[in-house]
């Protein structure tokens, strides 16, 4: 099984096409779309995908083993930011895909 860096080079050339462009975000690899905005990151091996958090997408996000609001600082969890860990990597791209078709 490919690692979470592979895993998440593969959703970049996936969404390249669409406009999104690899670069980084708080010192981690990020996808931005054509507006320069950050819709999904890499953090410790956990894909991090920004979905409204009233969405049905965040919902289902939040639903998988292992999911959790993302909380770089701890205490002050971002609400519209869910971690999915790599045992879950069969939603990455469609949780990604998800994250870059909401408005930013």
């Amino acid at each position: 099984m490919p690692d979470a860096d592979e895993l998440f080079a593969g959703l970049a050339e996936d969404l390249a096409p669409r406009g999104a462009k690899l670069s980084k975000m708080f010192g981690m690899p990020c996808l931005k779309d054509p507006n320069g905005k950050a819709f999904v990151s890499l953090h410790e091996g956990e894909l991090v995908v920004r979905l409204h958090r009233d969405t049905p997408e965040h919902a289902e996000a939040l639903a998988l083993d292992g999911a959790h609001l993302f909380d770089p600082m701890g205490g002050r969890p971002m609400k519209d930011w869910v971690c999915v860990p790599l045992a879950a990597s069969a939603h990455w791209l469609p949780l990604t895909e998800a994250a870059r078709a909401q408005p930013r």
